[in-house]
């Protein structure tokens, strides 16, 4: 366990993905939406796409790299043990997510399967996010 068994492509997060995400979340605090304020006094430089829009891309990503064969008839996001954001993601910034299995679980009905997930920047060192997430496969 534990081994890397996918990884995504690369997808890039433009600002108006991060614009449509506060919108949806109402989350529109400066250093998401003004691009020019941003600019003038974040640390950053730019705008950043909120943590939580990074996390929810997971589900995206990790489909596009994993294919789980087997006689399950749906899968469910059943939540996060543990998820931290070590970097911001800037507008206009190319990740990718890293998959490997941390365990697997029988659970009535199905099994569980609990990933370790990185998400990936481009040209960086320090990762968006790491995150243990737990799915379940009904058969």
């Amino acid at each position: 366990m534990g081994q890397e068994v996918g990884v995504s492509e690369w997808i890039e997060v433009t600002q108006d993905m991060i614009e449509r995400f506060a919108g949806v979340t109402r989350d529109t605090q400066w250093i998401h939406s003004d691009v020019e304020r941003a600019r003038r006094e974040s640390p950053f430089g730019t705008t950043i796409a909120h943590g939580f829009l990074t996390l929810s891309l997971i589900s995206h990503l990790h489909a596009k790299s994993i294919k789980l064969d087997g006689q399950h008839k749906m899968g469910i996001n059943y939540g996060l043990n543990r998820v931290r954001f070590p970097n911001p993601v800037r507008s206009g910034s190319r990740i990718r997510s890293h998959s490997a299995v941390k365990a697997v679980d029988d659970f009535p009905g199905g099994v569980q399967v609990t990933w370790l997930i990185t998400v990936e920047l481009e040209n960086e060192e320090k990762p968006a996010l790491v995150a243990e997430w737990v799915t379940r496969l009904y058969q």
